[in-house]
C-alpha cells in the first residue's frame, strides 16, 4: 500500500491552456532574438502545445537566458547584492512577511506564480523603496504600512492590471514605494495593513 502521507511533486502538477500559451510567447520572443532557430522553435512549440505537466514546460525554457537564466524549475531563488534583493521563481509562491529587513531596491521576477510581500511589520531604514516589477503570467500583492505612499505610473502593463485598493492615501507619506518595470498577463495589487478582528490584539 502506498500514497499515505505522500505529496505530489509541484513539477508534476497539470498545466492550463494559459500556461502553455505563456511558454509559447517566451519561445516566440527567444526566436525573435536569435536564441532559437526556426527548427528548434517549431519543435519546442509542438512540445509546449502537448505539455501535460509543469516539468514538461520547464524543460522547454530553462536554457533561455532571456527569461530563465539562473532560475531553477518550480522553485524560487534570491539574489542579494548589497542594497538590492532579487526574488524570482517559476510556478512558485514568493512570500515575505513579519520582521524582515527591506533593502533599498527589490526586483520581483515571478513566472506564472505569485508574490506576496507584507511590509507592515518589516524593518525599513530608508525613506524610499524601489520595487522593479518583471511579472509574467502571475500575481503580486504588496501590503504597505499605514501612512506609506506609492507611485505606479512607471509600470508598463501588457494584458494585465494594477490597482491600489487603499483609501485616502497621502501621496507624500513615508516610506514611499516607487514601482517600475512591467506587468504582463498578470496582476499587481497594493493593500494596506490587515484589519484586526474586533477585540484582537
Amino acid at each position: 500500500m502506498g500514497g499515505h502521507g505522500e505529496q505530489i511533486d509541484p513539477a508534476d502538477l497539470r498545466v492550463s491552456h494559459a500556461e502553455r500559451e505563456h511558454v509559447l510567447d517566451l519561445l516566440q520572443e527567444a526566436l525573435s532574438r536569435g536564441m532559437l532557430d526556426s527548427a528548434e522553435f517549431d519543435e519546442r512549440s509542438g512540445r509546449a502545445q502537448a505539455a501535460r505537466t509543469r516539468r514538461d514546460l520547464n524543460e522547454l525554457v530553462i536554457d533561455l537566458p532571456v527569461r530563465a537564466s539562473g532560475v531553477a524549475p518550480v522553485t524560487d531563488s534570491v539574489v542579494d547584492s548589497s542594497d538590492a534583493i532579487e526574488l524570482r521563481g517559476w510556478f512558485s509562491s514568493l512570500k515575505r512577511r513579519g520582521d524582515w529587513v527591506v533593502p533599498r531596491k527589490l526586483v520581483l521576477r515571478p513566472r506564472m506564480g505569485s508574490a506576496e510581500l507584507d511590509f507592515t511589520e518589516a524593518r525599513i531604514d530608508h525613506d524610499v523603496v524601489e520595487i522593479e516589477m518583471d511579472l509574467a503570467g502571475g500575481s503580486v500583492e504588496l501590503r504597505l504600512p499605514e501612512g506609506a505612499s506609492a507611485t505606479m505610473d512607471q509600470v508598463e502593463v501588457i494584458g494585465g492590471s494594477i490597482e491600489d485598493h487603499r483609501k485616502n492615501i497621502d501621496q507624500h507619506g513615508r516610506p514611499h514605494f516607487q514601482l517600475t518595470g512591467r506587468v504582463r498577463w498578470g496582476s499587481l495589487e497594493i493593500r494596506g495593513p490587515r484589519r484586526k478582528l474586533f477585540g484582537g490584539r
